[in-house]
């Protein structure tokens, strides 16, 4: 179990260059840039999700007063 642990920590140079050369194996050089938009658009979506349920509870608490 520890064994299978300590390669996470141990991702350096080469690692990385051989996850991008895969996945642009996989994906192919005109792929990733929609899929790069698409994860972004993404996270501006669940930040702006996250952004209106901490201003809720502000606006319900105004209402209270």
């Amino acid at each position: 179990m520890m064994l299978s642990l300590t390669f996470l920590g141990m991702i350096g140079g080469p690692q990385i260059i051989l996850i991008i050369a895969v996945v642009l194996l996989l994906f192919g050089g005109r792929k990733i840039p929609e899929l790069m938009k698409g994860l972004g658009s993404g996270i501006k979506e669940f930040k702006n999700a996250t952004k209106e349920e901490e201003e809720k509870p502000k606006v319900e608490e105004e209402k209270k007063a």
